[in-house]
């Protein structure tokens, strides 16, 4: 018998932004297949650097790991996007020099995870649902490095990875801005499902599923 635990914020962690419609986690319970078990470790509000401590919640018999992580840090650099620049190469290099820090504080986050030899499966960070169309765009391209590190970290280690930009990419899929709906969520539930059901998905050979 399987046990999945979902790991990091608010994308799993979304029952407070569904207006009483089924949770991440909720809507993964449902779709697994007979025998199986889900745990939520999840927690709103979680960074790159505190999501160590869902390690110490961890279930012994967890042998199915997903993590989605980093989309609190990437909104702290928000103001990036604000910022006046005489030449866009500046902002170009705001961005990446941002993109760089956040590339080191997630591998140096995810050797305590790998180290636990169990299956796991990473996240991409999704774009959002901005009102302004023009804020969107921006913020879409702005977000491309983080993604970016993170498929590249994803293929360095063999894993699989949920493109979240690829699930909710509609604005149903959204409760507000940067938090998945009950519609979302139950996108985010069917990538889970694939990313630790289908065959090979533990070979040690990334790939990606949307």
């Amino acid at each position: 018998m399987a046990h999945l635990v979902l790991l990091g914020d608010s994308t799993f962690d979304n029952g407070a932004y569904t207006g009483g419609g089924p949770a991440v986690i909720a809507q993964v319970r449902t779709r697994m297949p007979v025998g199986w078990r889900a745990t939520l470790a999840a927690v709103d509000g979680s960074t790159i650097a505190s999501v160590a401590t869902q390690l110490a919640r961890l279930p012994a018999d967890a042998d199915r790991l997903v993590l989605s992580i980093g989309g609190n840090d990437v909104l702290r650099h928000a103001d990036l996007l604000e910022r006046p620049v005489s030449r866009s190469a500046q902002a170009v290099a705001m961005i990446g020099h941002a993109a760089r820090g956040f590339e080191a504080a997630y591998r140096a986050m995810l050797p305590p995870f790998l180290q636990l030899d169990r299956r796991m499966a990473i996240c991409t960070i999704y774009s959002g649902n901005f009102s302004d169309a023009d804020f969107q765009r921006v913020a879409s391209v702005a977000l491309s490095p983080f993604n970016d590190a993170i498929i590249r970290i994803g293929v360095e280690h063999g894993l699989t990875i949920i493109d979240l930009r690829l699930v909710c990419n509609e604005p149903a899929d959204y409760a507000n801005p940067i938090e998945p709906s009950s519609i979302g969520g139950a996108k985010i539930a069917g990538a889970i499902i694939r990313a630790v059901t289908e065959d090979g998905t533990w070979s040690r050979s990334a790939r990606i599923i949307g």
